[in-house]
């Protein structure tokens, strides 16, 4: 009996070791699915990223609010172990530490001063008018004030009505992950993707 477990387990890892490299083979209808990351301050443009990041997950380790992820399988092999965030879920507060710790250069170091801030491109948000509580009259401004850099990245208007400015939006997800919509009225597009919207 022990023998047929072994067995079994031994079949399994031979057939899971076969289909890894399929997973960076698949079809773009399901990768488009797959949920949009921001990558941690600092970060260099996508490609360089990838080349420099050696997955140690010091960033995470050093993440005082614990907002960074490290990569699985499901966004393929080459971002196995690379540091994500998910806004929606825990924004980053830009405290610069993962900057710092990052021993290859994958992430330049940023001091958590203003200039260090600014210097940030995470992405930059949009808000969805269309569903924004602000826009259909009822007065909300929850992403203005969870923003670190309120009458910079985001002014309000009418009914605190959120206006997104690209110019100063670094992209730390905040705003995203304050909004009280369900589904989120404002979201960032990471800077990888926002040569891609149309």
């Amino acid at each position: 009996m022990e023998r047929r477990k072994f067995m079994r387990s031994f079949m399994a890892g031979v057939v899971a070791c076969g289909l890894i490299p399929l997973v960076d083979k698949l079809p773009k209808p399901i990768s488009s699915r797959l949920k949009k990351y921001l990558r941690p301050p600092g970060a260099k443009p996508e490609k360089e990223f990838l080349d420099a990041c050696i997955g140690c997950g010091q960033c995470a380790n050093v993440c005082p609010n614990k907002c960074i992820s490290l990569s699985g399988l499901e966004k393929g092999l080459e971002n196995l172990a690379t540091p994500y965030i998910v806004a929606r879920a825990k924004a980053c507060i830009l405290c610069m530490a993962c900057t710092q710790v990052c021993p290859t250069g994958a992430l330049t170091p940023l001091e958590p001063t203003l200039e260090g801030m600014l210097s940030v491109t995470m992405g930059t948000a949009f808000v969805a008018e269309d569903i924004c509580y602000s826009y259909a009259g009822r007065t909300c401004g929850a992403c203005y004030h969870a923003c670190p850099l309120p009458g910079k990245a985001i002014t309000l208007g009418l009914f605190e009505q959120p206006h997104v400015n690209p110019k100063y939006c670094v992209g730390c997800g905040l705003c995203e992950q304050a909004c009280i919509h369900m589904p989120q009225a404002i979201r960032v597009i990471p800077i990888k993707d926002l040569g891609t919207q149309t």
